[in-house]
């Protein structure tokens, strides 16, 4: 079994949302419930950082000569 930190995304994202769906049913015991809730707020943890990963490197774009430089959206201030 992988590792969550080899999780894409995707695939972490797809474990959150069939983690939300059974602890939504309502029908899990208390002990599965916990469990469930410490491993959707693990992959929710992976999923930020994941995000944040691709914000940084988004924030700098490459110019002609192979330099990165700061990547700014006109009428961003």
């Amino acid at each position: 079994m992988t590792t969550e930190q080899e999780l894409s995304f995707e695939d972490a994202m797809n474990k959150l949302e069939e983690i939300v769906k059974q602890l939504e049913e309502g029908d899990v015991p208390l002990e599965k419930s916990i469990s469930l809730y410490q491993q959707g707020m693990e992959l929710s943890k992976l999923c930020n950082e994941k995000l944040s990963n691709v914000q940084s490197k988004m924030t700098e774009i490459m110019n002609e000569h192979g330099d990165t430089e700061s990547f700014e959206i006109q009428g961003e201030d």
